[in-house]
């Protein structure tokens, strides 16, 4: 039994040690990014948000982008 408890334990610890890794890696990849950049202004668009991206249900279900 005390064999069984300790594989446990170490397999705990490593899959808390890969969480852990997994998190720094993402944390790290986050930092290195750009910051996002906002879309460009649309001209003689429509306004409110991008229909295509909202939904097209906000103009009787026509999008007119296309």
């Amino acid at each position: 039994m005390t064999a069984a408890k300790t594989s446990q334990a170490d397999i705990e610890k490593r899959i808390r040690e890969a969480g852990e890794r997994a998190r720094a890696e993402a944390d790290a990849r986050r930092a290195a990014q750009p910051a996002e950049n906002p879309l460009p202004k649309e001209v003689n668009g429509r306004k409110g948000p991008e229909p295509t991206r909202f939904g097209d249900w906000e103009k009787k279900g026509i999008i007119s982008d296309f």
